[in-house]
């Protein structure tokens, strides 16, 4: 079955590995259709998503084989093709290889991306974007073409922060005629690593970690070898099991110098974070020792990504809390699923108000996104009984055996 059964109560003790990064490897993935050659990327997580890119490469031509978490691909036999629509259509970042793909042959066919339920996030500012780099693109009603002799440089004052579009405009950057200019740009931890690998390969970027990018266009990039960062959303996630379950955990890998904002909502709440040269030890069930206000925004604020998994812990913490989504329209589609296990949430426009005075029972839930899937299990290590998370294929999008990683911290979990 495509299911996750949980049975709550146990507490977490031990040790995981933190994979690497999803949102970082997916535009890094991308980013090797820039090179013509042989790329080595290491630390990949063995992640659904992570698949789907896979097979979007291959479609391509590019040849991509995988040893442990060793990513190899091959772009030497890159040719023109249109995507396959069943990848195209189950992952929205399959947009981000429109800017390479621009950059190193000039022309681009593919269905309107998908994958995601948690807003509108449409793609007109892509293509809007590009269009200013001299790109002419056809659009109907499935999806759209693109086509540029030679992308030029521009300068972008964008209306806000988008961490694809700023992806985007870095990949078709790097081969441009003349310079470009992305303000503001995304500062997420995923866009340092970017640009770390396209400087590897010979890009000429400035302003890496600041809301302000200058690309300096080249005319081509050398192969390199590179290592994705741990994931910070994963890590994030496993305190948050912890901070339901209790225990003491130690997340081996977790970049806490990326965490800030978790860290600190996480303290708020009660747990005692420990941050060390090989990672981040966390101890303690959540409990609200004053008022707690959770804002989600661009880095360096709250990640949107965390919020469905601190949801889950503040829905057991004792207290009330508020949580403002600023990102993502639909990020509170988990609630009715977490009411189903006993929480009492409330939502009034872009705020959900947490009532963490109640204990979770065991339930039928329905993840119906990455994050809020993850968080349903989250909030199941703390009910009371059995819980089904059933679309687990949802959470494999981003997390590498899930299950597994949990069982290894004591959580009583198996697949269904």
């Amino acid at each position: 079955m495509d299911a996750v059964r949980i049975y709550g109560g146990n507490c977490l003790k031990g040790q995981t590995e933190i994979q690497g990064s999803k949102n970082a490897s997916l535009p890094i993935l991308a980013a090797t259709l820039l090179i013509n050659g042989i790329c080595e990327i290491e630390n990949c997580p063995d992640i659904a998503d992570v698949y789907h890119m896979q097979r979007l490469l291959e479609s391509l031509g590019c040849k991509v084989e995988r040893e442990g978490t060793l990513v190899r691909v091959d772009t030497r036999c890159l040719r023109e093709c249109d995507m396959p629509a069943d990848s195209v259509g189950v992952m929205r970042s399959s947009i981000m290889l429109l800017g390479a793909l621009l950059a190193r042959i000039g022309r681009v066919s593919m269905e309107y991306p998908g994958g995601c339920v948690i807003g509108a996030r449409p793609i007109d500012l892509h293509l809007q974007s590009l269009r200013r780099m001299g790109v002419v693109i056809e659009q109907h009603e499935k999806g759209f073409s693109a086509e540029a002799a030679r992308l030029k440089g521009a300068v972008f004052r964008l209306p806000f922060v988008s961490v694809g579009v700023t992806e985007n405009l870095l990949l078709a950057a790097v081969l441009a005629e003349g310079v470009t200019v992305i303000k503001p740009a995304a500062r997420e931890p995923e866009i340092q690593a970017l640009c770390d690998f396209l400087r590897m390969a010979g890009a000429k970027i400035e302003g890496k970690g600041s809301d302000c990018l200058v690309i300096h266009g080249v005319e081509s990039l050398i192969p390199v070898r590179y290592s994705i960062p741990a994931d910070r959303i994963v890590a994030g996630t496993y305190m948050c099991a912890c901070m339901c379950a209790g225990g003491s955990i130690f997340l081996k890998g977790a970049p806490a110098g990326d965490m800030r904002s978790v860290l600190d909502q996480a303290c708020r709440l009660g747990a005692m974070v420990e941050c060390v040269p090989d990672g981040i030890l966390v101890t303690g069930r959540a409990r609200i020792c004053g008022p707690c206000v959770l804002r989600t925004g661009c880095y360096p604020d709250f990640p949107t990504d965390m919020q469905s998994p601190f949801m889950a812990v503040m829905a057991v913490c004792g207290k009330t809390g508020r949580i403002e989504e600023n990102v993502f329209e639909n990020r509170f589609r988990i609630v009715p699923e977490l009411e189903k296990m006993g929480a009492d949430i409330s939502i009034v426009g872009n705020t959900a108000y947490v009532n963490g005075s109640r204990r979770l029972h065991g339930a039928i839930v329905q993840a119906q996104e990455l994050r809020g899937g993850a968080a349903l299990i989250v909030a199941a290590l703390a009910a009371q009984g059995t819980s089904i998370v059933v679309n687990r294929h949802y959470i494999d999008r981003g997390y590498e055996d899930i299950v597994s990683h949990l069982r290894e911290l004591g959580a009583d979990i198996e697949l269904a």
